[in-house]
């Protein structure tokens, strides 16, 4: 197996280096290595680059493809440049200053061929080629910044400052990427962790420039590190803006109080044999795992990766895509599950009829539904529609619609009665396109109190709740 590989080279000032990084770049093979296509981005060099990279580029021309910013606008802002070229599976960032070696390029491809990794990070300290006593301050300074970013992600890191971070190319195009400077490397270290990726360390060498060259960190870029890496610890911003509506379902991940409230209201019905479509990143499994078998689906490729990396280690969990609308992605399901739980999925497809007969070809007979949906036709606002709404269910409807299909309804409740009038006043009134975070975050901490007042409250659900059944021998 091999790999088309993509590196994005950012540029400043570098015009005693950057012809020979360029040619190292160009000269790498490997069995690893199918294809490689270099980015250049020259980032308003003003010591001479600009002419240096012109000239290479017209006496080369197809070796690489050369993309100039009319200023300085940061590493960041290059790389954001570049990646718009990139035609490869795999990105690779190579600074110009030849402090890592292109060489070494392949080695980063091996956990991507071996171990279906997501992400490979290049780390400085996982080697004896390090110059430990020439950069023993730089390396204090890596290590501390390191340390931090560990503990906020969660992962076990040895160099999250390093330059080689190579990331599948369709799942780092689905990232945001703001950081207009060096702190795109906190920014990506948070950003791929909270996206759940499948991430490698692996040791490469490194020839740091002295002082003298000025290469060093300042205790101002410490600050401005540390600063970025609490950022995006605290902002959940991870995912583009796409047809699946990515970007505004994570928000849903910043209220596990709120998710744990849904999964204790649904537990009671599940039962040992469970199908979840549309799970998403998974809030509501993790609410009621462990189960004998546990199926999770979606149609969002970013959710099925995280899913998948999700469920391993976990050999009772299965993955896969599952549309509603098809019945060719059921077929394979036919009565294995005596659960399906399907929560602010059903809304979304236009073939209702053909998503419930779906729903119930994956039971077994005496199986049992769980559906969750939004409630209020008067509701229906513009949250509704960037999330893609179809309807909004009255109980009727919902009732009606499982009875057609041939469903014993069992019962139908409403829920999550407090957030019916905040759903209103921002989808109808505010015209709102997306959920604040102040207000997700004011949910989640008071959810405690939002469940001592749902049997109380005297209006409808912002969501209906039914529990319906394939008959026995139907």
């Amino acid at each position: 197996m091999t790999e088309h590989l993509s590196v994005l080279m950012p540029v400043y000032n570098e015009r005693y280096l950057v012809a020979e990084a360029i040619e190292r770049v160009l000269r790498v093979e490997s069995p690893l290595v199918r294809q490689l296509d270099l980015i250049v981005v020259d980032d308003g060099s003003t010591d001479g680059t600009r002419e240096i990279l012109r000239e290479l580029a017209a006496a080369r021309p197809g070796a690489f493809t050369y993309l100039e910013h009319d200023r300085n606008r940061g590493k960041g802002a290059a790389v954001r440049t570049g990646l718009e070229k990139a035609r490869g599976s795999v990105v690779v960032i190579q600074d110009a200053d030849l402090e890592y070696d292109p060489a070494e390029l392949p080695r980063l491809l091996v956990p991507f061929v071996e171990r279906e990794a997501e992400a490979v990070f290049g780390s400085r300290f996982l080697t004896a080629d390090y110059r430990r006593v020439l950069y023993f301050r730089h390396s204090i300074g890596n290590r501390l910044l390191t340390l931090l970013a560990s503990v906020i992600t969660d992962l076990n890191l040895t160099d999250m400052e390093t330059c080689y971070k190579a990331v599948r190319t369709d799942l780092l195009r689905s990232i945001p990427i703001r950081s207009h400077d060096f702190r795109i490397e906190p920014e990506l270290t948070i950003k791929l962790a909270k996206r759940g990726a499948r991430m490698f360390e692996v040791p490469i060498s490194y020839a740091g420039r002295t002082y003298a060259e000025g290469k060093k960190i300042s205790f101002r870029d410490a600050l401005l590190a540390v600063g970025a890496m609490l950022h995006w610890w605290l902002v959940d911003d991870l995912y583009q803006p796409d047809e699946y509506g990515s970007n505004i379902l994570v928000d849903l991940a910043s209220v596990p109080n709120f998710n744990r409230w849904m999964g204790d209201t649904l537990r009671p019905f599940a039962g040992a044999r469970v199908l979840e479509v549309g799970a998403g990143i998974g809030n509501l499994s993790r609410q009621l795992l462990p189960r004998e078998c546990y199926t999770v689906s979606d149609v969002n490729p970013h959710h099925l990766r995280y899913l998948a990396n999700f469920a391993e280690g976990k050999p009772y969990m299965d993955v896969r895509r599952l549309d509603l609308a098809e019945p060719a992605d059921v077929e394979a399901l036919a009565g294995r599950y005596d659960t399906v739980i399907c929560v602010n999925v059903l809304e979304h497809v236009e073939g209702e009829a053909q998503a419930l007969r779906n729903l119930r070809t994956t039971l077994a007979p005496g199986g049992r539904v769980i559906l969750l949906v939004p409630q209020g036709p008067g509701l229906y606002g513009s949250l509704d529609e960037v999330l893609g709404h179809v309807k909004r269910y009255t109980r009727a409807e919902l009732r009606d619609a499982l009875e057609k299909q041939g469903f014993q309804v069992r019962e139908i409740f409403d829920w999550n009665r407090v957030t019916t009038p905040a759903w209103w006043w921002n989808g109808r009134v505010l015209r709102r396109r997306h959920m604040g975070r102040l207000q997700l975050k004011a949910v989640n901490l008071m959810t405690w109190l939002f469940r001592r007042l749902e049997p109380v409250l005297p209006w409808p659900g912002a969501s209906l709740v039914a529990v319906a059944e394939r008959p026995p021998g139907a």
